[in-house]
């Protein structure tokens, strides 16, 4: 029987109060806890909650995947990972285009396939780190293709974090099915649009990644 895990968000006004917060869901049972990219930064508190906490799962829920690139986010999770020792998740949302344009001043074009490419990068500068592989992703939005030994952090002894990824629309969600490690629902919805939309795009892009499978396993 599959364990239900619940998780708690974390809101703090100032980082230093997500040791004594997420020490306080941890010791009422909460599975895990999670900051959102909203008036504060969401990575800091995560980094106080991780060296306060033993067994709390802790992700961002979500950060802002376009106001980075994938290099910085690369870096961040592998840190939380490390800090966390493997509880970490990356949870990563597109935000809308004028956030990214008008207050982030970073550039927006084909969102879905924008997110796609960036889970793809940041786990081949994953791979370099923690397998030793060569650098080397080029892709239509992002190119990585140096990694000097100065700059590399080694091998993770907690693996990888997992990359979640939030989808409202059916191409988002399609596409976070295909590619992600997990689906992030945006809270305002309702059960109509989840069955009528989010759940059928799930399922589309989880047939997708089947049929890649099958054709590499050939």
């Amino acid at each position: 029987m599959k364990k239900i895990k619940i998780d708690c968000s974390m809101i703090t006004r100032d980082p230093a109060e997500a040791s004594k917060a997420s020490k306080n869901l941890e010791d009422l049972g909460y599975d895990g806890a999670y900051t959102f990219e909203g008036p504060h930064e969401p990575f800091l508190p995560l980094a106080a909650a991780a060296l306060a906490t033993e067994k709390l799962e802790l992700s961002t829920s979500i950060a802002v995947a376009f106001s980075r690139n994938p290099m910085t986010l690369a870096n961040l999770g592998y840190d939380l990972q490390l800090m966390s020792k493997g509880r970490f998740t990356l949870g990563l949302g597109s935000q809308i285009k004028p956030h990214i344009e008008k207050r982030y001043s970073m550039p927006w074009s084909s969102p879905a396939k924008r997110m796609k490419e960036m889970v793809h990068a940041i786990k081949a500068i994953w791979g370099c780190w923690h397998e030793g592989r060569d650098l080397d992703f080029r892709g239509e939005f992002y190119k990585h293709t140096l990694m000097t030994p100065f700059f590399n952090p080694g091998e993770n002894p907690f693996g990888i974090p997992k990359i979640y990824v939030a989808g409202v629309g059916p191409l988002m969600t399609q596409a976070a099915a295909e590619f992600g490690d997990g689906f992030i629902v945006h809270p305002f919805h309702t059960t109509k649009f989840l069955e009528n939309i989010t759940l059928l795009s799930v399922k589309k892009g989880m047939d997708l990644l089947c049929t890649r499978f099958i054709q590499l396993s050939f």
